[in-house]
């Protein structure tokens, strides 16, 4: 990956996902588009522990020790997540 933000690989994951979502792509572009999906989503998950180390960096207790705190979402923002329609209810994230 080149120098991407963040925001901008995120933005360009959600279109890729439209995209193969849509069923109009051949056989040939759904795996480019799959394999750019992947690209994206590994660069994005290195982001976000980049994050992570830095959010723990910031969590200092008094003597100045990392705390290593994890840094999970509380249960109730996880279970407001429907799943998606037409779904089978198992591996329900998957763009496919």
């Amino acid at each position: 990956m080149t120098q991407k933000s963040f925001e901008k690989a995120l933005a360009e994951l959600e279109t890729v996902v439209e995209k193969m979502e849509a069923g109009e792509s051949s056989l040939d572009e759904s795996l480019a588009l799959f394999e750019k999906g992947v690209q994206l989503a590994k660069f994005l998950r290195e982001e976000l522990g980049k994050a992570e180390k830095k959010v723990e960096i910031l969590l200092k207790n008094s003597e100045g020790q990392v705390t290593g705190e994890p840094f999970d979402l509380p249960e109730e923002e996880n279970t407001d997540k429907k799943p998606q329609e037409g779904g089978s209810g198992e591996n329900d994230s998957l763009p496919f």
